[in-house]
């Protein structure tokens, strides 16, 4: 009797919090009350985008370019200690991509540079030392390891600065995961613009302060004759009224200032005098020291504000600006500013991104899919519930009752564990109703064989049981595995079928094991049944 009270105890308590759990998936406008206790759940189920529409994306970081980028700052690195400790060198640059390539023209400014190394830059891997009669050329680039971590991090970076995008775009539910070593998986449910939110996911957001060349005509760049050390970069605008885009092309110098790394934040702010938003940047300590010093030595020089090796405003230095504010005009409307301030604030991606595959569901396709999978669902269900309690009578009906709490501790689960509900997880749910009635059906045959037999109701009950039991034990383990399986190296839709068909073998079990079970025992030692309707 005592187990049998803690076996009624068990199974209540976690029928009630089964219950807790799907209260905000069935009542979606929560009372304050539930909410202010701040111990029970407020989180529904997640429907995924087969359900209520939305945006599938597969992204591929370029972390090759991450490796490169760095290989650039470390040859600007070089240059500036190389000028400063006054040690001469012919050539320095970046040559095959991942690597440096320097010229010594004599044996002291080659001592002087393998002192440099040691002391600076001893963590760059030497490739090689030739020499072509005009001098020394030392070829540099990172060690293995090094890149290898710079593109892991480029890629965990580059998720971070994505989830942190679309956090601050307001999508509510939002799944972002890494698939494999530099691809990253974004499921954007109830998106209603999706251009712009892979304009936002896509942008690069790279904010680079670089300064003008004026002593030099563009036109004459143009032709092929740009001086060493410049690039030409283009300023585009659109007229609002006619939609026609001009380029502007500028001579600016190679050397970047100022980065965004230095950004605090970005706000959308109207020009009291034209009425037009732009984006004004805060800088933190050092980069508000670093533009303080740029724009004191460059009075009456233009400052190109570049952000992903576009122009968006070129001013004139009028005087040395300290406080650290800056701000982008370039003729945006209110959503522009408003998305480029999202970027700058979520910080610029590690390396760019490509979309590998692209995918959108419409809502209407979503409502439609929910009405088909929940109607073959009920219609399952249904059927099998009237089979069970015609077929095994009493028996049938205790059998459907455990079918009953199946399906509330599925919901339960996928509410507990956060999981989105997919319409592949609806056929595992049709599946998990299928294996439940099979577990039931193998006791309940067991259970006829003994009563055949002429035990008693008690001892029929204890003995189907008994032999059933590791048959259903051995035939739900194997598929739970299988599914495990499933979810574990499976994507999308595969994965949403395994999380129902996971969580519903387990409450299969312990509805056919134990609550009918308990039911069964109750008739037995309570009512004192003599005859088994079955």
């Amino acid at each position: 009797m005592t187990q049998l009270k803690w076996k009624l105890f068990l199974v209540v308590a976690l029928v009630a919090v089964a219950l807790v759990y799907i209260v905000p998936s069935v009542c979606p406008p929560l009372p304050n009350w539930w909410r202010t206790l701040g111990i029970l759940p407020t989180e529904k189920i997640h429907l995924g985008l087969d359900l209520q529409g939305g945006m599938h994306l597969v992204l591929e970081v370029q972390t090759q370019k991450a490796v490169e980028s760095r290989i650039e700052r470390t040859v600007q690195e070089l240059r500036d200690i190389m000028r400063k400790a006054g040690v001469r060198y012919a050539d320095l640059d970046r040559v095959e991509e991942i690597q440096i390539s320097a010229r010594m023209l004599n044996e002291q400014s080659i001592e002087a540079f393998d002192r440099m190394l040691d002391k600076e830059f001893a963590w760059l891997r030497l490739v090689s030392r030739t020499s072509d009669g005009q001098g020394l050329i030392v070829r540099l680039d990172l060690p293995d390891d090094e890149v290898k971590y710079i593109k892991e991090m480029a890629s965990k970076q580059a998720m971070e600065t994505i989830r942190n995008r679309i956090d601050q775009f307001g999508v509510s539910e939002p799944d972002i995961r890494r698939q494999g070593e530099n691809r990253i998986l974004v499921q954007l449910p109830g998106i209603k613009d999706p251009q712009r939110a892979i304009n936002l996911i896509g942008q690069t957001a790279l904010l680079e302060f670089k300064l003008v060349d004026e002593d030099h005509d563009a036109e004459e760049a143009l032709k092929g004759k740009i001086p060493p050390g410049d690039e030409i970069l283009y300023q585009i605008r659109e007229d609002k009224v006619t939609r026609r885009t001009t380029k502007t092309p500028f001579l600016v110098q190679k050397r970047t200032y100022l980065t965004g790394e230095y950004l605090t934040d970005a706000r959308v702010q109207i020009d009291s005098q034209y009425g037009e938003p732009y984006v004004s940047m805060n800088l933190d300590k050092k980069g508000a020291r670093l533009f303080e010093r740029i724009t004191e030595a460059n009075v009456k020089k233009r400052l190109a504000i570049v952000l992903d090796g576009r122009i968006y405003s070129a001013p004139v230095i009028q005087e040395k600006i300290s406080g650290g504010e800056a701000r982008i005009t370039g003729n945006f409307t209110t959503e522009e500013a408003r998305d480029l301030a999202i970027v700058l604030r979520a910080g610029a991606l590690p390396a760019p991104v490509k979309i590998l595959e692209e995918r959108t569901v419409g809502p209407s396709l979503g409502r439609d899919s929910i009405e088909k999978g929940l109607l073959s669902m009920c219609v399952g269900g249904i059927l099998v519930v009237l089979f069970i309690a015609i077929y095994y009578k009493g028996a049938g009906i205790i059998a459907d009752i455990a079918l009953f709490l199946d399906i509330i501790l599925i919901a339960a689960g996928l509410a507990f564990l956060q999981a989105t509900f997919t319409l592949p997880g609806i056929a595992g749910i049709i599946l998990t109703i299928g294996m439940a009635v099979d577990a039931n059906v193998i006791i309940f045959e067991r259970i006829r064989e003994e009563v055949r037999l002429g035990k008693t109701p008690r001892a029929a009950v204890d003995a189907g049981y008994a032999r059933a039991t590791m048959t259903i034990l051995d035939a739900n383990v194997t598929t739970l595995i299988a599914a495990l399986v499933l979810f574990q190296f499976g994507t999308g839709p595969v994965k949403g079928f395994a999380v129902t068909l996971s969580i519903g073998i387990l409450a299969s079990l312990f509805t056919a094991i134990v609550v009918t079970r308990l039911i069964f025992d109750y008739l037995v030692f309570q009512r004192h049944i003599r005859h088994l309707s079955i």
